[in-house]
């Protein structure tokens, strides 16, 4: 891998970037200084911003992340400067079900094998900072507990970079007054903080300390919430944080420039990288190109509702990526089939496609559809595909990132480029001065297609609490699974006349959302029956298989 890459310097002198604005973890990696983004502080003539989301992906996943880096690579083979800007992955999907998340084939991010594990530590930061409020939680009250903390109403949890299902509830404190005081508590998995969340929408490193400072951990008998300022930690959280908070510059496997910071889960929070990152790519590109994570209804919609109105920025164009196998299995083709021709169930999952299509098409930006290819791909059942979405008034194109990089996606970069060039801005689905229920019911019924939405008592509690205390006005980020458009992840393709159950509320208040759990979604993945970890591996020259 070493023989493809560049050393990052190279990299970031062709897009402007001073050796001074870096620093350096090794020769391909690098953080970018604050001292870049306060020279780039005032762009004039700020790049275009392309959002790549998808249809409901099967178990596999479908290339959305090897098509977004394929797609800035053809751009820049075009003659158009693109940064992309993704994700941290996240140790848990990767020893998990997903393995390796930084593109595959011809179109990669490197050090893959660096940034797939440890990378620049962030997401350890991350989880230390969130568990040193935890145990400053549970040393206030066994030192006294001046502030009043209800034990019964501790919000905040331990966190872990790993997915470990026998964490989700445990009892801490066992062993008698001086481990503290026994109580029931829980683990999150790391990316789904609201530390990551903050880091991720955090301005600068003041905005980050204000933010953390907003955390709402818990709250006294009396309702009055209880934040990470009340307790004093913002200092020693933000000094945990202080690399962590500046972005990381890596290259594709064409020598584009990379940003990859963050990573918040879509299906949980609000699911793409930092503000910051994407600021900075804005500012030294003509087009960045981002990738949220999952679908349409998930990532795609939280960037669009969310994301672009914090960061302040405009989405100029969409790009909705799907698979023959995804739209086969969406149209009841069993998992072990989805490479055989089958026009029928091809067909039938044309309503899963067409569902997405109508999500992004209500944000009134310009959107493409880019069908990742495959070799067992069948040419009719391409072609079919193609002149489908014709039907809807969208052009799709036939990319191949994973086996022919940025030349495999030249036809596409063309069609976004152009797309950028509309003037469209986004028209967000709903406002924030809204009320909670009007907003989760805006989102579940026009992006999921729900017909009624239940609260459970929990949930109608929480509301009552938030609209008391004033937060009622803040964003909101709905959690459900990402297996299915509804929130049961049985229901494949199109459900319809489906109800959405909204089981409770918790609030991200220094992130600026609240967030409603809807269905059994695990706020801590589970490792499945045969995780990827079982097929990772290392021998003693330092080869790595099963990872990508």
């Amino acid at each position: 891998m070493a023989e493809r890459m560049l050393p990052i310097r190279e990299i970031a002198a062709r897009f402007g970037i001073d050796e001074a604005e870096l620093y350096y973890y090794g020769p391909y990696k690098a953080k970018l200084e604050p001292s870049l983004a306060r020279r780039l502080a005032r762009c004039e003539n700020c790049g275009r911003q392309v959002l790549v989301t998808a249809t409901t992906p099967t178990p596999a996943g479908e290339g959305k992340t090897t098509t977004a880096i394929g797609l800035s690579m053809a751009l820049n083979r075009i003659g158009v400067t693109s940064i992309v800007t993704l994700r941290e992955p996240s140790l848990g999907p990767v020893f998990g079900m997903k393995g390796g998340a930084t593109g595959g084939g011809a179109s990669q991010v490197l050090p893959a094998d660096e940034i797939d594990l440890h990378f620049t530590v962030d997401i350890h930061a991350v989880t230390t900072a969130n568990n040193l409020l935890a145990a400053m939680i549970d040393n206030h009250i066994q030192q006294g507990n001046r502030l009043g903390i209800d034990t019964r109403r501790i919000a905040w949890r331990r966190v872990i970079d790993m997915n470990d299902r026998a964490l989700r509830e445990i009892v801490i404190g066992l062993g008698g007054r001086q481990n503290g005081f026994a109580r029931e508590d829980a683990f999150n998995i790391s990316v789904a903080s609201e530390v990551m969340a903050v880091l991720c929408l955090a301005d600068d490193f003041q905005d980050l300390k204000d933010r953390l400072a907003r955390m709402v951990i818990g709250f006294t008998s009396k309702n009055k919430p209880i934040t990470a300022a009340d307790l004093k930690a913002v200092g020693s959280m933000a000094l945990l944080l202080k690399d962590a908070v500046k972005p990381n510059l890596v290259q594709t496997s064409e020598g584009t420039p990379a940003i990859i910071h963050g990573g918040p889960f879509a299906n949980i929070a609000h699911g793409t990288n930092s503000i910051q990152a994407m600021r900075l790519a804005q500012a030294l590109a003509q087009v960045t190109v981002t990738e949220a994570g999952f679908a349409s209804e998930l990532g795609g919609e939280k960037f669009l509702d969310f994301v672009s109105r914090t960061g302040k920025f405009n989405v100029d164009a969409v790009v909705l990526v799907t698979t023959l196998r995804a739209l086969k299995y969406h149209g009841g083709a069993g998992r072990d089939i989805l490479a055989e021709r089958n026009i029928e169930a091809l067909v039938k999952g044309f309503d899963n496609l067409d569902k997405h299509i109508e999500n992004m098409q209500l944000f009134g930006v310009p959107l493409i559809v880019a069908i990742n290819y495959f070799p067992d791909n069948d040419a009719e059942e391409l072609a079919l595909t193609v002149k489908h979405v014709s039907t809807r008034k969208v052009k799709a194109f036939v990319s191949d990132p994973y086996n022919k990089g940025g030349e495999g996606c030249l036809d596409l970069a063309r069609a976004v480029e152009e797309a950028t060039r509309s003037g469209a801005t986004v028209r967000p689905i709903y406002e924030p001065e809204w009320s909670i229920p009007k907003k989760i019911e805006t989102i579940a019924t026009t992006m999921y297609g729900a017909a009624r939405i239940n609260y459970t008592r929990q949930a109608r509690k929480d509301i009552e609490l938030l609209n008391e205390l004033g937060y009622d006005k803040l964003h909101v980020i709905i959690a459900k699974t990402p297996n299915s458009l509804s929130d049961d992840p049985k229901a494949l393709g199109r459900p319809r006349d489906f109800d959405v159950d909204v089981d409770r509320l918790f609030l991200s208040a220094g992130a600026g959302f609240v967030v409603a759990v809807c269905g059994e979604i695990m706020l801590m993945p589970g490792l499945p029956k045969s995780p990827a970890a079982e097929t990772i591996d290392i021998d003693a020259q330092g080869n790595i298989s099963g990872l990508f």
